[in-house]
């Protein structure tokens, strides 16, 4: 009741949630990227899944605070630089983007033959939902962390990741239809997780590029692409 009626509460409340939506758009890119091979009944699926997991383990996380802080505490040292469990899981998270955005650019760069006519397999569904669980469990840790800094009532925290989950549902389901539906704008979110997953391995090595840079780059890139699409869009409305 005593945050209910607190402004410090609500104002912290709504900043953190921002935060985390924020921190979110990396999650929604990445399943938008997963879900365009597989068909669209099992994408979403597959989208359900991977947001209700990103809540799950953020809940869980924030849980078992003291556990989650101890992470931050060095643990190797390797020429002279020291290294925690959350350095080595965001350096380990962040080449897994790299590795998985460079080889889903260069199939989508070569065009192999075939893979028009290949029919997605079962297991096609079950590995999307494992590289889902790794990439939640990264951006998880990242976004809980964040959440410790800046809030101090564990109920603010869970409040915030709800809404910020919730928000990721209902955005994620058009942003995986326009990126299926426009192929160039796949290549350009393949590129941010790129850019994310360099980021992810800078902060693992203690080097922080603010994350402001990177989303006015995406929003930037984001914003030329949809006026290419309308340009495209009129084009063939122009020829008909």
């Amino acid at each position: 009741m005593q945050l209910i009626v607190s402004p410090e509460a609500w104002a912290a409340l709504l900043t953190l949630t921002a935060l985390e939506i924020v921190l979110g758009i990396d999650n929604v890119i990445f399943l938008s990227v997963l879900v365009s091979r597989i068909p669209p009944a099992q994408a979403k699926r597959a989208r359900q899944i991977g947001l209700a997991l990103a809540l799950v383990f953020r809940i869980l996380l924030l849980s078992v605070l003291v556990w989650l802080i101890g992470l931050t505490q060095p643990v190797i040292t390797i020429k002279g630089m020291e290294l925690s469990w959350r350095d080595i899981i965001l350096i380990g998270g962040g080449l897994f983007l790299i590795a998985k955005a460079t080889h889903e650019i260069h199939g989508e760069v070569e065009a192999r033959e075939g893979e028009a006519g290949e029919q997605p397999s079962s297991s096609a569904f079950f590995w999307v939902i494992v590289q889902i669980i790794i990439i939640d469990l990264v951006f998880s840790l990242d976004s809980i962390i964040t959440a410790i800094g800046m809030a101090q009532d564990i109920e603010i925290m869970i409040a915030a990741v709800v809404i910020a989950c919730i928000i990721m549902y209902v955005s994620s389901g058009p942003v995986a239809r326009f990126v299926a539906e426009h192929p160039t704008t796949k290549m350009l979110a393949l590129a941010f997780l790129v850019l994310i997953g360099v980021a992810l391995v800078a902060d693992g090595f203690g080097v922080h590029i603010p994350r402001g840079y990177i989303y006015f780059a995406i929003a930037f890139s984001a914003a030329v692409e949809m006026f290419n699409v309308m340009a495209r869009r009129n084009r063939r409305k122009a020829v008909r």
